[in-house]
């Protein structure tokens, strides 16, 4: 934007740089008394309880059907009885992978034939990648209505990945009967992924990009085993650490910084930390015990590990064993009185587990009497604190309108929140190794499907890695490598779609692309909007560019009132933004009392005249040898005019009588 605010100088890049959180921003729900639904009361005197204590699965059976698995994780333990029949499948999203890393436009030509023909004979899997394939413009022409085709066929066939496309297409449409029925039943999938016992470990999609420049931090936490932070936990955990052993055997549960998920080393880990008696590592081995993750399923083992980690005073262990006595699991009979205990244990230490499970005891009426009030509290304090089957239970009670006002839009943001950490979130994980590993051609394929798909941070690191790598992000076109314009559509395509979203720095990447013309024809109006977007998440560049936009009258009306409410607002957000408001505020100034002078027609001039000089310093001024004689030049001025004044000084002193000093010997340049 500094083409624009010459006249208010170079300092206005103080806010070129504003943060950006490196994960998905964190979700605040805050209910009142209107939100609570009429009937509550009414619902309360029903004291029918469910059959059931909830309506999840306790596997993890659900598999993201057609799942690039079989491709990244190389996992004996991944079932799908159709593995044979999908040979031609996986070979062709195979060879996309590699046309993706090579670049070789001749591959993809043969991937796409055999996912075509794949599709053509009703394949659902191959229908999804078409419908990939058609949105993004990737080996086909970009046919919006083709990849929706594509996608509603393929999601009759049963592909979930399809199923969150079609949903994030009706909600961006604000077609909410749609996309709550769709978000709803993949959440639904989502929730079997999570523990029973203590809370999953957020595992949001890493942002790779901190505004323009790489995010170099969160990459390299990002590196799994070969990171060094990882190799000296495992050190210390080889010489008897038993807390390095119990993180050891969580990283490799979960797969968390960059670790491949592997159940029998985290069981290894595990076995060993419970030998020096460490309780975390206890209630892992009940949940795995419960899940049948590495182990036969045997609810009676995971009742006695969690009983013995609850003896170390492990207050989330008591929320699993609570869940197992509410289902009747490892113990004679269903005992809600003594899992309602249990549960109550947890929750009044700050264990958001305890406060979801107390939820749904009230929501049901199971062992107490059915209070929605209560359950719809619980639900907010526990889904506040990040736990995801509350945000569930939430979405559901907006959904039905029992407890809270029906709100279908509130209950489809809420569903997609938990939808988007369903199994398919997996292509995160295999997004980040591969741009850790250097292979950026398929990191953008992945987090290509991540953004169709609607997630916020793939879409912006898609984005970026077009941007910034150009022609070595492998960009695959309609009928070869990218041209500049392909690249920049898409890039636009998915900055829009990620400002819609809530990142302010697509939006303002956005409004300065439609501002000067990048990659697309200038429009002040939607420039405008686009800033208006940034503004709404309290971004002070987008403040200031809007009062500019006002100052100028380009794109909104010509208004100094509201040019000076926006650089207010612009210093209210960000104190440091305080010399280019000044400045800007000057310039509001001499319009107002100056119009239609020489001032106001040299400051409107200098924005067509700076593009000028900046070539003119970057092509002569910033050459090394120019910049290297421009800086000893400037060192040579300053000591001279220091000089000069040191004799001045002392000439006056003279003139007053003042005893005379030796002059000091200037410094040597």
């Amino acid at each position: 934007m500094r083409n624009r605010v010459i006249q208010l100088s170079i300092a206005l890049l103080l806010l070129a740089h504003l943060p950006l959180s490196t994960r998905a921003r964190p979700f605040v729900l805050v209910l009142s008394q209107d939100d609570l639904s009429e009937s509550a009361a009414a619902l309360n005197r029903d004291d029918e309880s469910s059959a059931d204590f909830d309506d999840f699965s306790d596997s993890d059976s659900s598999l993201d059907s057609g799942s690039w698995s079989p491709l990244f994780e190389h996992d004996p333990n991944f079932k799908n009885p159709n593995l044979n029949e999908l040979n031609s499948y996986y070979n062709g999203v195979g060879k996309i992978m590699e046309a993706a890393s090579t670049g070789e436009f001749r591959i993809m030509e043969e991937a796409a034939a055999e996912i075509q023909a794949a599709s053509a004979a009703g394949q659902p899997h191959s229908q999804s990648v078409m419908g990939f394939m058609y949105g993004m413009g990737m080996g086909k022409e970009r046919s919006q209505v083709k990849a929706f085709l594509h996608h509603s066929f393929a999601a009759q066939g049963g592909n979930t990945q399809s199923k969150m496309a079609l949903a994030y297409t009706y909600f961006r449409q604000e077609m909410y009967e749609e996309a709550v029925k769709l978000y709803a039943e993949l959440a639904k999938v989502a929730m079997t992924s999570f523990l029973i016992s203590k809370d999953s470990p957020v595992i949001d999609p890493i942002r790779i990009h901190n505004g323009v420049e790489e995010n170099k931090e969160a990459l390299r936490m990002s590196r799994g085993e070969e990171d060094e932070d990882f190799q000296i936990l495992e050190y210390q955990a080889q010489k008897g650490n038993a807390g390095a052993m119990y993180k050891m055997g969580l990283f490799y549960y979960f797969g968390l910084r960059g670790v491949r998920c592997d159940h029998a080393k985290t069981l290894w880990w595990l076995s060993k930390a419970v030998e020096k008696g460490e309780p975390r590592s206890m209630e892992l081995l009940g949940e795995m015990y419960a899940r049948g993750a590495g182990v036969e399923k045997n609810y009676t083992k995971a009742l006695e590990w969690l009983t013995l980690a609850s003896r170390q005073q492990l207050n989330s262990a008591y929320n699993g064993m609570g869940y197992l006595y509410a289902k009747g699991y490892g113990v004679e009979k269903k005992n809600y009185t003594k899992a309602k205990e249990y549960f109550e244990k947890a929750a009044k230490n700050d264990k958001t587990g305890g406060l979801y499970n107390l939820g749904v005891m009230y929501l049901k009426g199971l062992g107490v009497k059915r209070d929605l009030e209560i359950a719809t509290k619980n639900f907010a304090l526990a889904a506040n604190s990040g736990q995801p089957k509350a945000v569930y239970q939430l979405a559901k009670m907006f959904h039905t309108g029992m407890g809270l006002k029906k709100n279908l839009p509130m209950a489809t943001s809420l569903y997609k929140l938990v939808a988007e950490r369903g199994p398919w979130s997996s292509l995160s994980r295999w997004a980040l190794e591969s741009y850790v590993k250097g292979d950026i051609g398929k990191s953008l394929l992945l987090y290509s499907r991540m953004s169709e798909i609607g997630y916020e941070v793939a879409q912006s690191n898609a984005a970026w890695i077009l941007e910034k790598y150009g022609e070595r992000s492998m960009c695959i076109g309609e009928s070869g490598p990218c041209t500049d314009a392909e690249r920049h559509q898409r890039a636009h395509a998915l900055w829009w779609k990620a400002s819609e979203q809530g990142n302010e720095h697509a939006a303002l990447l956005l409004g300065d692309a439609y501002y000067y013309g990048r990659g697309t024809e200038r429009d002040y109006d939607r420039a405008a909007e686009a800033y208006m977007r940034a503004k709404s998440q309290s971004n002070a560049q987008a403040m200031f560019n809007l009062g500019y936009m006002h100052e100028h009258g380009k794109g909104l009306p010509f208004d100094l009132h509201l040019a000076k409410r926006y650089y207010d607002q612009a210093l209210e957000v960000d104190p440091a933004a305080e010399l280019p408001v000044s400045l800007a505020l000057a310039s509001l100034w001499i319009r107002r009392n100056y119009a239609n002078s020489f001032l106001v027609d040299m400051m409107d001039t200098l924005p067509e005249f700076y593009p000028k000089v900046e070539v003119w310093v970057e092509s002569v001024i910033m050459e090394e040898g120019n910049a290297t004689i421009l800086t000893l030049f400037v060192c040579l001025l300053t000591v001279l005019y220091l000089r000069g004044r040191q004799r001045r000084q002392h000439a006056a002193a003279g003139d007053v009588a003042l005893p005379q000093q030796p002059i000091a010997q200037a410094a040597p340049l």
